[in-house]
């Protein structure tokens, strides 16, 4: 089996991904869209401090702000970072994985980007360590089966190549189980968490789709075969995901949770 290149210097946890804000806006708003239940679940309230872990482009922290809270907002992607703070957020290039909070923040909130960053216990950590005592840990992030057919599709594809496409997954995407159990260990009291199925309807072509999350499977070939190798993911995948006026819809499944550190005793 042929190895792949070796992947270039990048600025986070999400390996070699790339985060151009204009195409985020064009091909992903989506995923901003349906943060809504996500902000209910946080509650944010008036005056709180709240961290908006894995921030992007700072749709989702612009709301939390409206609504009186004062974010704070990391992201691995300089350019996203610089987008959030156009828009008048607070926000820093950092690592999710490195947090380096104590005991600063009311809530930390996260929304699609948890499942970028594959040490899920460090996050949990760091999380733990930026919140004061009472605060709240709110998030949600791709779950176990989120875009089964898409990662099926590119991994065999890649296979045919002589390429070992599960080496590069980017991604974690954990059972509610699984994922709770990382959460207690650490003392996370979790109020609630669950996996729910969610259907998503793409912008444009699931080519677009592509190139705007799986650059990690895209950069394992030569540039002048990523579009025919886009077409070939999208003939594999047309009958299941694509209806007949061209609409693609990719099977997301989200988990959704919200745990609290507890107060410290007296």
């Amino acid at each position: 089996m042929k190895a792949p290149p070796p992947h270039p210097p990048n600025n986070g946890s999400a390996g070699g991904q790339r985060w151009d804000p204009e195409r985020y806006r064009r091909n992903a708003a989506f995923v901003a869209q349906h943060g809504a239940p996500v902000l209910d679940l946080l509650a944010p309230q008036p005056g709180e401090r709240i961290l908006d872990l894995g921030c992007g482009e700072g749709a989702l922290a612009a709301e939390i702000a409206a609504r009186g809270a004062r974010v704070v907002g990391i992201d691995a992607s300089p350019e996203q970072i610089a987008a959030c703070r156009a828009r008048g957020i607070e926000a820093q290039v950092m690592d999710g994985a490195r947090l380096a909070f104590a005991a600063e923040f009311d809530a930390v909130f996260s929304n699609a980007a948890l499942h970028w960053i594959k040490d899920a216990d460090a996050v949990i950590d760091g999380v733990w360590r930026a919140l004061r005592p009472g605060g709240r840990f709110v998030a949600e992030c791709g779950g176990e089966g989120n875009v089964a057919s898409v990662r099926s599709a590119l991994v065999a594809a890649l296979a045919r190549r002589g390429i070992d496409g599960a080496a590069a997954d980017p991604w974690y995407f954990p059972t509610p189980a699984a994922y709770r159990a990382r959460l207690e260990r650490r003392g996370f009291v979790v109020r609630t968490i669950a996996l729910l199925p969610r259907p998503t309807v793409l912008p444009g072509r699931l080519a677009d789709w592509l190139d705007t999350f799986a650059e990690d499977f895209l950069r394992l070939l030569p540039s002048s075969e990523r579009t025919a190798f886009k077409d070939e993911i999208e003939e594999l995948l047309r009958e299941r995901l694509c209806d007949a006026g061209g609409v693609w819809t990719v099977d997301y499944v989200r988990l959704r949770f919200a745990a609290d550190k507890p107060r410290e005793r007296s």
